[in-house]
């Protein structure tokens, strides 16, 4: 994969701060002043000063003390040494990246690749992108075993729903915190050398509140995750938050929500960085896989066990037919890789299914556009209470969302019975379910 978004072939970091490192650009630079005196010395005296800088500087500096450009945006959380294992001396790395539209364009993750491929050039990756656009950390949850672990173990996980938790589902704070801690427990048993880096990408909404020295609720959530689980970090967010404030970048520059290549390569280098923090020094001869220990859950209801469930599954009562649905006579976009998929579908109040399930939670994967209705969902033979499908982003859009019957009941064995309201927020009652999940 070819890196994109190089700046006139500059240091990324120096492109998107401005040239202000400046060694030996003119007398004017303290650099400067010492490229003078030296010219000037006898050579005697240069090469002894020389030798007394040199026995300071070794004594002084640790080797691993290296410019640290990002600062505290970049967090190195225990070590990446397992992936680094992987990657050195089995030739082989299996390295994927899960999100929203952000990972799922080619933006940052052909960047990332491509800076694996150099730092291992002798090691073939499987690179999987994972990235589903307007999907957030609930529906990565669920998606888990199939878009990722189905791929074989994994060596490095990047993972990226700050925004999408944000803009797109809107979640609470308990919401967020189920998804991305669900998401790493579930990885951490199906694999647990796996290593993982969460990076906080950034809206319009999440700038402005960094700007005022606010942490935007889906970072404070997914971060509080990271620390609990010693997972490092990329707060790109803040980076861009900080550039634009000291006037060293514009948000139209860095490219908005989704970034032009020029945010894209920050986020990279950032990447970069951490890399270079991880594996800064050589393994040692007798380095070995070391397994990532699962602390206590911050939620014992994090969708840890998320898991889909097959449609077909359900026991039909009236009105629900399962199949691909004549996307032609929908109005609303459509997105390519769900107009193919057999859905079970209602477009008529009264439909009536249901499903036995076991856990503690129960929701449905569907696609929602302008037609998109109410469905009413009962758990057990209790009250059925509403669930809106219709998204604010539905009007223009056949809109891919998890939606939750039920998140906190008593594991164990329990019955979904699910049936479309004759109410409505839109122009119909449709409801067309990819997958039913579960936790």
């Amino acid at each position: 994969m070819e890196l994109t978004g190089r700046t006139g072939g500059k240091n990324l970091r120096e492109c998107s701060r401005g040239e202000h490192r400046g060694f030996f650009q003119g007398k004017r630079t303290a650099a400067g002043f010492i490229e003078h005196a030296l010219s000037t010395m006898p050579f005697r005296l240069i090469f002894a000063l020389l030798a007394l800088w040199s026995g300071l500087f070794l004594c002084c500096v640790d080797a691993d003390d290296s410019p640290k450009p990002f600062g505290d945006n970049v967090t190195l959380r225990g070590t990446l040494n397992n992936s680094r294992l992987q990657f050195e001396r089995t030739k082989k790395g299996n390295v994927t990246f899960m999100g929203g539209s952000i990972t799922e364009m080619d933006g940052y993750r052909p960047m990332v690749c491509d800076l694996l491929k150099k730092r291992f050039p002798d090691t073939e990756f499987t690179f999987t992108n994972a990235g589903i656009a307007s999907t957030c950390s609930t529906t990565g949850a669920f998606r888990l075993a199939t878009d990722v672990l189905a791929h074989g173990p994994i060596d490095l996980f990047f993972l990226e729903f700050a925004v999408n938790d944000d803009q797109d589902a809107h979640h609470t704070r308990e919401e967020c915190i189920r998804g991305v801690e669900g998401i790493l427990r579930h990885a951490w048993a199906a694999n647990p050398n796996m290593d993982v880096v969460i990076t906080f990408f950034v809206n319009e909404g999440m700038l402005k509140q960094l700007q005022a020295n606010e942490v935007p609720l889906t970072i404070e959530a997914h971060g509080a995750v990271a620390n609990s689980y010693g997972i490092s970090t990329i707060n790109l967010a803040k980076e861009v938050a900080e550039e634009i404030t000291d006037r060293k970048m514009t948000w139209h520059e860095y490219g908005g929500v989704h970034p032009a290549p020029f945010g894209n390569a920050i986020c990279a280098r950032m990447i970069d960085e951490l890399f270079a923090r991880a594996w800064s020094q050589p393994l040692p001869a007798d380095a070995t896989l070391s397994t990532h220990t699962l602390p206590s859950p911050i939620d014992s209801l994090s969708y840890t066990n998320g898991r889909f469930i097959d449609p077909k599954q359900a026991k039909v009562k009236q009105g629900w037919t399962y199949g691909v649905p004549d996307w032609s006579d929908l109005p609303g976009g459509k997105r390519p890789r769900f107009t193919s998929i057999p859905m079970l579908s209602a477009t008529d109040a009264g439909a009536e299914v249901t499903l036995d399930f076991s856990g503690t939670a129960v929701g449905a994967y569907v696609v929602a556009g302008p037609d998109a209705g109410i469905v009413e969902a009962s758990i057990d033979g209790g009250a059925f209470h509403p669930i809106n499908l219709y998204h604010s982003f539905s009007a223009g859009l056949h809109y891919p969302r998890t939606v939750m019957f039920a998140a906190e009941l008593t594991s164990g064995q329990h019955v979904l019975d699910l049936r479309v309201s004759s109410d409505t927020k839109s122009n119909g009652h449709a409801a067309r379910v990819i997958e039913f999940v579960a936790n």
